[in-house]
């Protein structure tokens, strides 16, 4: 990403100097007012300096220009500003931080209220996000970038039918935006309505917008049987090198899922290797290693036993973890199909709260100081902010589900909060899952599956920390096996729904008509009725996986 500055805050300082972008009748500090246009003057070539640098990824740099001018002009909102922007994708609660402090020093400028608003967003925090991006609008209504942030919110907040005005909307005033372009197709298919998402992606491929991502999208809305025109159109796509790295991942991708459909396994196999080679990312499997040896040091039976004491009765939270591509999407909508259950998506509220305390990231710190932070009192405050922030999306619901996969590492963190939740782990076979993620143009938080052999040995991981888990509560985790419920989808279902403690309903079998948005990249599977090809699909890929398979070890039951 070579541009951390938001598109419409980059085009609005091509028209704007920083310097008028004070408002007209701030209270300036003295020294300011004294020093007159020149200190003014000053701060805006050091910023406009700063901006520079981080388009050129220096990001520390452009960061000690920043503090220079907060150091000579206390709260300048543009400073304040860009250290938001610095912050996106790598600490996006400083970058809140920032952005909030620009927003209360300029409270009506648009573009600082949008970044707050998708900051907010990018925390699933949505309530706050809607407020800010719908701000943002009422005073700029025509702020395309604004309208699709509110499509977006929405979308996440499973409303894919309050979205799609807001897209049309935006391309009614830009009908060339690419985050309109794609962003109403991407409300249509949560919705279910794959076709009508394919004719406006190919309208923006036909329109050469995005088009990487707009190819991307368009081979997932359906399965295809014969060769279609795309699949030579992406391959003389991947021979433009204009698209850049991120564009030949996603390209790759594209082809590797329509080949795969095609069951040209090899050839798919290759573009996928590619696809994850241009991401460029890289895992630190060690350090993630030592963090699960402190993990399990840490979080003893009796520990957990101890503080659960002070955490909160409620039943309604529902965490269903696994790896990625365990069939937790699939597991959600049979939960969510029951009138008593509400299905709240990936939530990233857990993994917030845990990197307040300092539970994730580096294995150095010191996890025993992290969990001593957690007194009674901090404990009931968690779990009543978090049961609050649940309860805001189904107030009424006996269960509400939320399904971040990645909160398998954070099982100790909700038996302490949540001594009565439901958690609910799915397993499928190793290489299948693995497969199932190495194929997939994840984002830079699944680095780990970019890599045949470290994705093995991160599995091995996850496994190692799941059987401690299953240890601290024994019989508290329900298992669901993907392959069992692809048999016998009924009787799983049952036992499934009889561990939430509800009634059987009929509704749970039928859990692919349920009319909500999905915003997962299951989107399209969960629409179907149960089909059981994804089982042992590895075999297709068998001599371009051995690297996989070695490093999974014992864990690959071939």
């Amino acid at each position: 990403m070579s541009n951390r500055l938001p598109s419409a805050w980059a085009k609005h300082l091509k028209t704007q100097p920083s310097a008028k972008a004070l408002p007209p009748n701030a209270a300036l500090p003295k020294a300011k007012t004294q020093a007159g246009p020149s200190r003014a003057h000053a701060d805006d070539m050091l910023l406009r300096r700063a901006l520079e640098l981080q388009k050129a990824e220096q990001l520390p740099e452009a960061e000690e220009l920043c503090l220079k001018v907060l150091a000579r002009t206390p709260n300048h909102p543009l400073a304040f500003y860009i250290l938001g922007t610095l912050g996106l994708g790598y600490d996006n609660e400083k970058a809140l931080r920032y952005f909030a402090r620009a927003v209360a020093e300029e409270p009506r400028n648009p573009y600082y209220h949008l970044s707050l608003g998708e900051t907010y967003l990018k925390l699933s925090e949505f309530t706050p996000a809607i407020r800010h991006i719908q701000q943002a609008l009422a005073l700029k209504p025509d702020l395309v970038e604004a309208l699709c942030a509110l499509g977006d919110a929405y979308n996440s907040f499973d409303k894919g039918e309050m979205a799609l005005p807001l897209f049309e909307k935006a391309l009614k005033i830009d009908r060339d935006h690419p985050l309109a372009r794609l962003g109403l197709p991407r409300a249509l298919a949560s919705l279910g309505r794959m076709d009508e998402a394919a004719v406006h992606l190919k309208e923006a491929i036909e329109r050469r917008i995005a088009v990487p991502a707009a190819y991307s999208a368009l081979v997932q809305t359906r399965k295809f049987t014969e060769e279609p025109p795309e699949l030579a159109a992406i391959l003389a796509e991947l021979r433009d090198p204009a698209h850049g790295a991120e564009g030949a991942a996603a390209l790759h991708h594209a082809a590797g899922k329509l080949l795969n459909d095609l069951r040209r396994y090899r050839e798919a196999m290759d573009h996928f290797k590619k696809g994850n080679q241009a991401g460029g990312h890289k895992f630190d499997l060690e350090n993630y290693r030592r963090w699960v040896d402190v993990m399990i040091e840490t979080f003893t039976p009796e520990l957990v036993a101890s503080m659960a004491a002070h955490g909160n009765p409620s039943e309604v939270p529902v965490f269903v973890v696994g790896m990625p591509r365990s069939g937790t999407t699939l597991t959600e909508q049979i939960c969510a199909s029951h009138p008593g259950v509400h299905g709240a998506g990936e939530l990233s509220k857990l993994s917030r709260m845990a990197n307040g305390i300092g539970l994730k990231g580096n294995s150095d710190s010191d996890l025993g100081k992290s969990i001593a932070t957690i007194t009674p009192e901090l404990t009931k405050t968690l779990a009543a902010e978090h049961l609050a922030y649940l309860r805001e999306r189904a107030p009424d619901s006996h269960r509400i589900v939320d399904k971040m996969p990645h909160n398998f590492e954070l099982i100790g963190l909700i038996g302490i909060l949540f001594p009565n939740a439901r958690i609910i782990h799915c397993r499928r076979d190793a290489i299948d899952n693995c497969v199932s993620c190495f194929v997939l143009q994840f984002n830079e938080a699944h680095s780990y599956s970019a890599d045949l052999r470290t994705l093995g040995l991160y599995y091995r991981e996850y496994d190692r920390l799941m059987r401690h888990w299953n240890k601290v509560f024994p019989g508290r985790i329900f298992e669901n096996r993907y392959e069992t419920l692809i048999e016998n989808q009924e009787a799983q279902s049952r036992r499934l729904i009889d561990y939430l403690g509800l009634p059987w309903d009929d509704a749970c079998l039928r859990f692919f008509d349920k009319d909500r948005s999905v915003n997962t990249y299951s989107l399209w599977q969960v629409r179907q009725p149960i089909y059981k090809s994804s089982v042992k699909r590895w075999k297709n890929y068998e001599s371009e996986i051995q690297p996989l398979i070695d490093a999974l070890g014992d864990l690959a039951e071939v």
